[in-house]
């Protein structure tokens, strides 16, 4: 949407409210909602501010000690909220109302705060340019789907809630038509929000689903991404129905993956192409640098404790960092020829932080073409069951200390974002290690 559509909305009357938003540590959207006639007058060029203990705070809101970026004894300042007007959209999902993404940037210094997410990527993709490259890139998000409101799922403690389908519903287009009150809508109200949708479909699990949205460079990517998720929560909230992002909901059943799709691109041609069917060298040694350090950037893949649930054999989700052609047992599945040539990043769920995990992705990547580093050897086979290959760390506590210990970490993303991230990730961790779970009552309660 462009600014003057704005002020012509704005004059008839046609949006009287604009979302000005970013994202924190988690990839939730925090920010403010403005009169839109305030914000076409004063916000578009002025931005608004923000207080900076928002990327310190863990998930309950609480301001957490120990960061260097801010703290009480630094008086919890502001930073300053700009609107990248190129994110400027009609939010399809709610009437009256337009949606924003800005830029963190430091008050006193006037530049980006290094450890915003955003600002991650944005720095990762200035690297890319400078070597004459950008990226394409798309994620493939998937979700379950409650016939529960958010409010009486909570009220029920997050258990026994009603699922939208009650059998594996895998492109089983009945009961896809089951849920088209929801998830239809939610094609729509992207679609309107600017945000062109490919497909939906049942996925490998009870109530669970897809909603791919088309590729695009890898910023608008993650802008998406993180409008999408927001756009179908709110949405979901309307109808009195809700939908998680949760890598893993249920032991029992699949996760929710988020697999990123990334090609690299130099003068309209895709850069992974190489003569006959070979790849390119650029391809080889991207591959090979974004392999290389998945283990030690996991964190950027998967951020939460509960992502480490869905690495599970036979499982859909990858187990080990190989690679292959069209195999969905490897954690790097290689889809597409010509033009369409790209890497599939299996590892992350849906819980990722879309900016992080590109910026991972990216760092990785130009690490191996800069230093051409090559690939292990194609996988062939069950990658489960593959006893020779590596694996993926199986906690947020294990990834979190390979991360912090990293100097390859530490060198691509740079130590304050490594010391600013694994203090987020610790107080995560200490928060898990405190809580006292269903499994343990039902284990213990009695029979201890």
């Amino acid at each position: 949407m462009q600014l003057d559509e704005l002020r012509t909305a704005v004059e008839t009357g046609e949006i009287d409210t604009v979302v000005v938003a970013f994202t924190d540590h988690y990839g939730r959207t925090m920010g403010k909602r403005f009169d839109a006639e305030f914000f076409v007058d004063r916000g578009t060029g002025d931005g608004t501010h923000a207080c900076d203990y928002l990327l310190t705070v863990d998930m309950e809101m609480e301001p957490v000690d120990g960061y260097a970026f801010t703290s009480w004894e630094k008086g919890y300042g502001d930073f300053h909220l700009v609107p990248d007007m190129a994110t400027l959209r009609r939010a399809g999902w709610a009437t009256g109302t337009a949606f924003v993404l800005c830029d963190v940037v430091d008050d006193r210094a006037h530049e980006p705060v290094a450890v915003a997410p955003r600002s991650i990527l944005r720095r990762q993709i200035d690297e890319l340019a400078a070597e004459g490259f950008v990226a394409a890139a798309a994620s493939e998000l998937e979700f379950f789907l409650y016939r529960d409101s958010y409010r009486a799922a909570h009220a029920k403690g997050y258990r026994d809630l009603e699922a939208a389908g009650w059998y594996v519903e895998d492109y089983h287009l009945l009961q896809a038509a089951r849920v088209e009150d929801y998830v239809g809508a939610a094609r729509r109200a992207l679609r309107d929000s600017e945000i062109p949708v490919e497909n939906s479909k049942g996925e490998a699990a009870i109530g669970q689903h897809e909603l791919n949205i088309r590729y695009t460079d890898v910023l608008t990517m993650a802008d998406r991404h993180v409008i999408m998720k927001q756009g179908m929560k709110e949405l979901a909230d309307a109808q009195g129905v809700s939908v998680t992002f949760m890598a893993k909901p249920y032991s029992e059943q699949p996760g929710s993956s988020c697999h990123i799709h990334l090609s690299l691109w130099q003068d309209d041609t895709n850069a992974f192409v190489g003569t006959g069917s070979e790849h390119s060298e650029v391809f080889g040694w991207f591959l090979g640098g974004w392999m290389r350090h998945a283990a030690d950037l996991m964190v950027c893949y998967a951020p939460t404790i509960n992502s480490y649930k869905r690495y599970q054999d036979q499982s859909w989700a990858p187990t080990t960092i190989a690679w292959s052609t069209d195999n969905r047992t490897a954690g790097f599945r290689i889809v597409g020829a010509g033009p369409g040539l790209r890497i599939e990043n299996r590892i992350p769920g849906a819980d990722v932080n879309p900016y992080l995990a590109y910026a991972a992705a990216i760092a990785s990547g130009l690490d191996g073409i800069r230093n051409r580093i090559e690939p292990p050897a194609e996988f062939r086979g069950d990658a489960y069951s593959a006893a020779d290959i590596p694996t993926v760390p199986s906690t947020l506590h294990e990834a979190r200390d390979r991360f912090v210990a990293s100097s390859d970490a530490r060198r691509l993303l740079g130590d304050e974002v490594v010391d600013h991230y694994g203090h987020h990730l610790r107080q995560e961790i200490a928060a898990a290690d405190a809580a006292v779970t269903d499994w343990e009552m039902h284990r213990y309660f009695e029979r201890i």
